[in-house]
């Protein structure tokens, strides 16, 4: 396949908005847990589904990531969604439908889906 000015064109504007977004300009910050007990229990799918999510919306100021294990196996598989300036949330034993609503709800409305939420804030301890 031959790549055409334009699709170079395209190739960057995504590698700058991707930039940007590591530089702090990102509104959300979507972060699919991907340890081996993730992958295991559909992490892929889960990573698809908010990859298929970002795309039909053209949200540009959302981050998606990945991180290994969370250390909470038997709720997998699991995503923290954060708003800029708000605490972190951690959602589990998701769906791809899940993934839907959590997108729709709290992503690009604000609100969070309590119902599949399993906790706010950060895991440090002290």
């Amino acid at each position: 396949m031959k790549l055409k000015p334009e699709d170079l064109e395209k190739i960057a504007e995504r590698m700058r908005a991707t930039t940007s977004l590591r530089d702090g300009e990102w509104r959300a910050r979507i972060t699919v847990h991907m340890g081996t007990c993730g992958i295991a229990s559909g992490a892929r799918e889960i990573m698809k589904a908010f990859l298929k999510q970002t795309g039909d919306q053209e949200e540009q100021d959302v981050m998606l990531t990945t991180s290994g294990c969370a250390g909470l196996c038997s709720h997998e598989p699991m995503a923290t969604v954060e708003l800029k300036g708000e605490p972190p949330i951690k959602y589990v034993k998701l769906t791809e439908a899940k993934v839907t609503k959590i997108f729709q709800d709290h992503v690009v409305g604000g609100q969070v889906v309590a119902e599949y939420a399993l906790g706010k804030g950060h895991e440090r301890i002290g």
